[in-house]
Protein backbone atom coordinates (compact mmCIF):
# COMPACT_ATOMS: atom_id res chain seq x y z
CA UNK A 1 0.00 0.00 0.00
CA UNK A 2 1.68 3.52 -1.12
CA UNK A 3 0.34 5.43 1.73
CA UNK A 4 1.68 7.50 4.55
CA UNK A 5 -0.73 4.10 6.27
CA UNK A 6 -0.42 0.99 5.87
CA UNK A 7 -4.57 1.37 5.56
CA UNK A 8 -3.94 4.46 2.65
CA UNK A 9 -4.71 2.69 -0.40
CA UNK A 10 -5.36 4.86 -4.30
CA UNK A 11 -7.94 3.30 -6.01
CA UNK A 12 -8.51 4.37 -9.80
CA UNK A 13 -11.24 3.60 -12.18
CA UNK A 14 -10.60 3.47 -15.69
CA UNK A 15 -13.98 5.05 -18.00
CA UNK A 16 -12.85 3.23 -21.59
CA UNK A 17 -14.40 3.09 -25.51
CA UNK A 18 -13.74 -0.43 -26.30
CA UNK A 19 -15.27 -1.70 -29.85
CA UNK A 20 -16.77 -4.09 -30.40
CA UNK A 21 -14.97 -7.03 -32.21
CA UNK A 22 -11.26 -5.42 -31.75
CA UNK A 23 -9.53 -6.90 -29.56
CA UNK A 24 -6.12 -5.59 -30.20
CA UNK A 25 -7.09 -1.81 -29.59
CA UNK A 26 -9.35 -2.95 -26.61
CA UNK A 27 -5.72 -4.28 -25.36
CA UNK A 28 -4.01 -1.22 -26.28
CA UNK A 29 -6.56 0.78 -24.37
CA UNK A 30 -6.67 -1.16 -21.36
CA UNK A 31 -2.95 -1.53 -21.20
CA UNK A 32 -2.73 2.30 -21.23
CA UNK A 33 -5.19 2.75 -18.51
CA UNK A 34 -3.58 0.38 -16.34
CA UNK A 35 0.31 2.34 -16.91
CA UNK A 36 -1.84 5.53 -16.48
CA UNK A 37 -3.01 4.16 -13.11
CA UNK A 38 0.64 3.50 -11.96
CA UNK A 39 1.80 6.51 -12.69
CA UNK A 40 -1.05 8.04 -10.40
CA UNK A 41 0.00 6.04 -7.65
CA UNK A 42 -2.97 3.39 -7.65
CA UNK A 43 -2.97 -0.02 -5.76
CA UNK A 44 -5.64 -0.99 -7.29
CA UNK A 45 -7.27 -0.11 -10.66
CA UNK A 46 -10.62 -1.24 -11.65
CA UNK A 47 -11.36 -1.79 -15.72
CA UNK A 48 -15.09 -1.55 -17.31
CA UNK A 49 -17.27 -5.11 -17.62
CA UNK A 50 -15.92 -6.76 -21.19
CA UNK A 51 -13.54 -4.27 -21.90
CA UNK A 52 -11.58 -7.10 -23.80
CA UNK A 53 -14.42 -7.59 -26.09
CA UNK A 54 -17.04 -4.69 -26.46
CA UNK A 55 -20.51 -5.25 -25.17
CA UNK A 56 -23.29 -4.75 -27.94
CA UNK A 57 -23.14 -8.52 -30.11
CA UNK A 58 -24.53 -9.04 -32.88
CA UNK A 59 -25.73 -12.39 -31.40
CA UNK A 60 -24.39 -15.65 -29.34
CA UNK A 61 -22.21 -16.68 -32.12
CA UNK A 62 -20.68 -13.02 -31.82
CA UNK A 63 -19.74 -13.18 -28.49
CA UNK A 64 -18.61 -16.89 -28.48
CA UNK A 65 -16.19 -15.42 -31.53
CA UNK A 66 -14.55 -12.72 -28.77
CA UNK A 67 -14.29 -14.71 -25.87
CA UNK A 68 -10.73 -15.46 -24.34
CA UNK A 69 -9.51 -17.86 -22.02
CA UNK A 70 -8.28 -16.90 -18.33
CA UNK A 71 -5.08 -17.75 -19.78
CA UNK A 72 -5.42 -15.63 -22.94
CA UNK A 73 -3.98 -12.62 -24.40
CA UNK A 74 -6.23 -9.70 -22.87
CA UNK A 75 -5.71 -11.72 -19.34
CA UNK A 76 -2.16 -12.01 -20.05
CA UNK A 77 -1.38 -8.84 -20.41
CA UNK A 78 -3.15 -7.56 -17.58
CA UNK A 79 -0.99 -9.93 -15.49
CA UNK A 80 2.40 -8.92 -16.72
CA UNK A 81 1.40 -5.20 -16.47
CA UNK A 82 -0.06 -5.89 -12.69
CA UNK A 83 3.40 -7.71 -11.88
CA UNK A 84 5.34 -4.74 -13.67
CA UNK A 85 3.65 -1.74 -12.01
CA UNK A 86 2.83 -3.46 -8.61
CA UNK A 87 -0.61 -2.94 -8.60
CA UNK A 88 -3.84 -5.17 -8.48
CA UNK A 89 -6.54 -4.98 -11.34
CA UNK A 90 -9.64 -5.85 -11.60
CA UNK A 91 -11.37 -6.14 -15.30
CA UNK A 92 -14.05 -6.94 -17.12
CA UNK A 93 -13.58 -10.38 -19.20
CA UNK A 94 -15.48 -12.02 -22.29
CA UNK A 95 -15.17 -15.51 -21.26
CA UNK A 96 -14.40 -18.80 -22.66
CA UNK A 97 -14.28 -20.98 -19.69
CA UNK A 98 -12.96 -24.67 -19.44
CA UNK A 99 -16.40 -26.04 -20.19
CA UNK A 100 -16.52 -24.25 -23.10
CA UNK A 101 -19.03 -21.63 -21.48
CA UNK A 102 -19.40 -18.12 -22.86
CA UNK A 103 -19.09 -15.65 -19.23
CA UNK A 104 -19.34 -12.34 -18.29
CA UNK A 105 -16.88 -12.26 -15.87
CA UNK A 106 -14.54 -10.30 -14.01
CA UNK A 107 -11.17 -11.22 -12.99
CA UNK A 108 -8.77 -10.36 -9.89
CA UNK A 109 -5.03 -9.97 -10.59
CA UNK A 110 -2.85 -9.63 -7.65
CA UNK A 111 0.73 -9.41 -7.49
CA UNK A 112 0.60 -10.98 -11.13
CA UNK A 113 -1.18 -13.49 -10.61
CA UNK A 114 -4.66 -14.20 -11.10
CA UNK A 115 -6.69 -14.81 -7.80
CA UNK A 116 -10.28 -14.67 -8.78
CA UNK A 117 -12.83 -15.27 -11.65
CA UNK A 118 -16.15 -13.66 -10.70
CA UNK A 119 -19.03 -14.78 -13.73
CA UNK A 120 -21.85 -12.54 -14.09
CA UNK A 121 -24.51 -14.12 -11.88
CA UNK A 122 -27.60 -11.92 -12.72
CA UNK A 123 -27.68 -11.18 -16.71
CA UNK A 124 -29.09 -8.24 -18.28
CA UNK A 125 -31.57 -8.35 -20.94
CA UNK A 126 -29.78 -9.63 -23.86
CA UNK A 127 -26.85 -10.90 -22.09
CA UNK A 128 -29.10 -13.31 -21.41
CA UNK A 129 -28.76 -14.88 -24.76
CA UNK A 130 -24.83 -15.05 -25.27
CA UNK A 131 -24.21 -15.97 -21.82
CA UNK A 132 -24.27 -18.61 -19.18
CA UNK A 133 -24.97 -17.27 -15.09
CA UNK A 134 -22.37 -17.82 -12.45
CA UNK A 135 -23.44 -20.02 -9.94
CA UNK A 136 -20.82 -19.01 -7.44
CA UNK A 137 -21.26 -16.76 -4.74
CA UNK A 138 -19.35 -12.91 -5.72
CA UNK A 139 -15.98 -12.98 -3.94
CA UNK A 140 -13.76 -10.86 -1.78
CA UNK A 141 -9.98 -11.62 -2.29
CA UNK A 142 -7.25 -9.97 -0.24
CA UNK A 143 -4.99 -7.93 -2.27
CA UNK A 144 -2.39 -5.67 -1.79
CA UNK A 145 -5.52 -2.67 -1.82
CA UNK A 146 -6.72 -4.18 0.95
CA UNK A 147 -9.75 -6.79 0.97
CA UNK A 148 -11.60 -6.25 -2.65
CA UNK A 149 -15.37 -7.91 -3.31
CA UNK A 150 -16.45 -7.63 -6.86
CA UNK A 151 -19.80 -7.69 -8.14
CA UNK A 152 -20.29 -7.16 -12.38
CA UNK A 153 -22.68 -4.22 -12.82
CA UNK A 154 -26.50 -5.69 -12.73
CA UNK A 155 -25.02 -7.83 -9.73
CA UNK A 156 -24.53 -4.63 -8.02
CA UNK A 157 -28.37 -3.31 -8.25
CA UNK A 158 -28.73 -6.74 -5.74
CA UNK A 159 -29.17 -5.64 -2.61
CA UNK A 160 -28.39 -8.86 -0.69
CA UNK A 161 -24.58 -9.44 -3.31
CA UNK A 162 -23.01 -5.99 -1.82
CA UNK A 163 -24.63 -6.74 1.88
CA UNK A 164 -23.10 -10.14 1.67
CA UNK A 165 -19.83 -8.92 -0.09
CA UNK A 166 -19.47 -6.20 3.43
CA UNK A 167 -20.55 -9.19 5.47
CA UNK A 168 -17.32 -11.45 3.93
CA UNK A 169 -15.20 -8.14 4.94
CA UNK A 170 -14.77 -6.16 1.54
CA UNK A 171 -13.07 -3.15 2.40
CA UNK A 172 -13.60 -2.09 -1.89
CA UNK A 173 -16.16 -3.55 -3.74
CA UNK A 174 -15.16 -3.07 -7.81
CA UNK A 175 -18.03 -2.96 -10.00
CA UNK A 176 -16.96 -3.53 -13.67
CA UNK A 177 -19.74 -2.20 -15.44
CA UNK A 178 -21.66 -1.35 -19.12
CA UNK A 179 -24.25 1.18 -18.13
CA UNK A 180 -26.68 1.60 -21.28
CA UNK A 181 -28.56 4.91 -21.57
CA UNK A 182 -32.08 3.70 -21.24
CA UNK A 183 -33.83 6.56 -21.05
CA UNK A 184 -33.38 10.42 -19.97
CA UNK A 185 -31.35 10.08 -16.88
CA UNK A 186 -32.69 11.42 -13.84
CA UNK A 187 -31.66 14.31 -12.26
CA UNK A 188 -29.02 15.19 -10.58
CA UNK A 189 -27.50 11.99 -10.49
CA UNK A 190 -27.82 9.01 -12.80
CA UNK A 191 -29.37 5.68 -11.65
CA UNK A 192 -26.49 3.86 -11.51
CA UNK A 193 -24.69 6.38 -9.42
CA UNK A 194 -27.55 6.76 -6.74
CA UNK A 195 -27.06 3.15 -6.45
CA UNK A 196 -23.77 2.96 -6.17
CA UNK A 197 -23.57 5.74 -3.28
CA UNK A 198 -25.96 3.64 -1.65
CA UNK A 199 -24.50 0.72 -1.59
CA UNK A 200 -21.32 2.56 -0.34
CA UNK A 201 -23.68 3.92 2.31
CA UNK A 202 -25.45 1.32 3.89
CA UNK A 203 -22.51 -1.26 3.98
CA UNK A 204 -20.20 1.24 5.08
CA UNK A 205 -17.85 0.29 1.89
CA UNK A 206 -15.52 2.09 -0.84
CA UNK A 207 -17.34 1.16 -4.18
CA UNK A 208 -14.62 1.18 -6.98
CA UNK A 209 -17.41 1.60 -9.91
CA UNK A 210 -15.52 1.38 -13.91
CA UNK A 211 -18.47 2.50 -16.92
CA UNK A 212 -17.79 2.81 -20.17
CA UNK A 213 -18.54 5.22 -22.94
CA UNK A 214 -18.48 6.10 -26.26
CA UNK A 215 -21.39 5.27 -28.82
CA UNK A 216 -21.34 1.19 -29.59
CA UNK A 217 -23.93 0.22 -32.42
CA UNK A 218 -26.32 2.79 -31.46
CA UNK A 219 -25.89 2.41 -27.66
CA UNK A 220 -25.10 5.30 -25.91
CA UNK A 221 -23.62 4.67 -22.36
CA UNK A 222 -24.56 6.47 -18.70
CA UNK A 223 -20.70 6.71 -18.22
CA UNK A 224 -21.60 6.07 -14.31
CA UNK A 225 -17.66 5.49 -13.14
CA UNK A 226 -16.90 6.58 -9.58
CA UNK A 227 -15.34 5.89 -6.35
CA UNK A 228 -17.49 6.60 -3.59
CA UNK A 229 -17.00 6.28 0.30
CA UNK A 230 -18.76 4.53 3.56
CA UNK A 231 -20.59 7.36 4.21
CA UNK A 232 -21.94 7.43 0.27
CA UNK A 233 -19.80 11.05 -1.02
CA UNK A 234 -18.76 10.91 -4.28
CA UNK A 235 -15.18 11.37 -4.23
CA UNK A 236 -14.58 11.73 -7.95
CA UNK A 237 -16.64 13.54 -10.31
CA UNK A 238 -18.75 12.46 -13.51
CA UNK A 239 -16.77 12.45 -16.32
CA UNK A 240 -18.15 12.66 -20.04
CA UNK A 241 -15.81 10.58 -22.39
CA UNK A 242 -12.30 9.00 -21.45
CA UNK A 243 -11.06 9.10 -18.04
CA UNK A 244 -8.95 7.38 -15.05
CA UNK A 245 -10.55 8.89 -11.73
CA UNK A 246 -8.90 8.27 -8.73
CA UNK A 247 -8.94 8.73 -5.08
CA UNK A 248 -6.66 7.87 -1.75
CA UNK A 249 -8.86 6.24 0.61
CA UNK A 250 -8.09 5.22 4.29
CA UNK A 251 -9.49 1.63 4.49
CA UNK A 252 -9.83 2.09 8.35
CA UNK A 253 -13.51 3.73 7.51
CA UNK A 254 -14.46 0.53 5.59
CA UNK A 255 -13.76 -1.29 8.36
CA UNK A 256 -15.72 0.60 11.30
CA UNK A 257 -19.55 -0.42 10.41
CA UNK A 258 -20.35 2.13 13.24
CA UNK A 259 -23.26 4.53 11.98
CA UNK A 260 -23.01 6.32 15.80
CA UNK A 261 -22.70 5.33 19.43
CA UNK A 262 -25.29 3.01 19.14
CA UNK A 263 -25.80 1.86 16.09
CA UNK A 264 -23.40 -0.63 13.81
CA UNK A 265 -24.33 -2.06 10.16
CA UNK A 266 -23.26 -5.03 10.74
CA UNK A 267 -23.87 -6.01 14.27
CA UNK A 268 -27.70 -4.56 13.88
CA UNK A 269 -29.00 -7.02 11.56
CA UNK A 270 -31.64 -9.17 12.53
CA UNK A 271 -30.40 -12.37 9.98
CA UNK A 272 -33.56 -14.45 12.04
CA UNK A 273 -36.02 -12.10 10.51
CA UNK A 274 -35.35 -10.91 6.98
CA UNK A 275 -34.21 -14.92 5.76
CA UNK A 276 -38.17 -15.47 6.43
CA UNK A 277 -40.98 -13.81 4.38
CA UNK A 278 -42.34 -10.74 4.64
CA UNK A 279 -46.18 -11.08 6.59
CA UNK A 280 -48.84 -10.80 4.35
CA UNK A 281 -51.91 -9.37 6.22
CA UNK A 282 -54.96 -9.40 4.39
CA UNK A 283 -57.87 -7.47 3.89
CA UNK A 284 -60.19 -7.97 7.03
CA UNK A 285 -57.88 -10.29 8.86
CA UNK A 286 -58.06 -10.05 12.28
CA UNK A 287 -55.28 -7.96 13.47
CA UNK A 288 -51.83 -9.95 14.60
CA UNK A 289 -51.07 -9.36 18.33
CA UNK A 290 -53.64 -7.85 21.08
CA UNK A 291 -56.67 -5.74 20.00
CA UNK A 292 -56.48 -2.37 20.82
CA UNK A 293 -58.03 -0.32 23.34
CA UNK A 294 -62.51 0.01 23.25
CA UNK A 295 -63.23 3.34 21.96
CA UNK A 296 -64.92 3.75 26.02
CA UNK A 297 -61.46 3.16 27.12
CA UNK A 298 -59.98 5.96 25.12
CA UNK A 299 -62.54 8.37 26.20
Amino acid sequence: MRGSSELTVTLAVAQLAPRIGDPERNRGLTAAAIVDAAQAGADLVVLPELCNSGYVFADAQEARSLAEPVDGPSVEQWRALAREHDLAVVAGLCELDDGGAVRNSAVVIDSGEVRAVHRKSHLWDREKLCFEPGSLPAPVVETKAGFVGVAVCYDAFFPEVMRALSIAGADVIAVPMNAPVLAPPLEPLAADLITACASAQINRVYVAQADRTGTERGVDWVGASVIVDPEGRMLTGKAPTEALLTATVDLARARDKRFSERNDVLADRRPELSARPARIIERGAPTAGKPGPTPSAIA
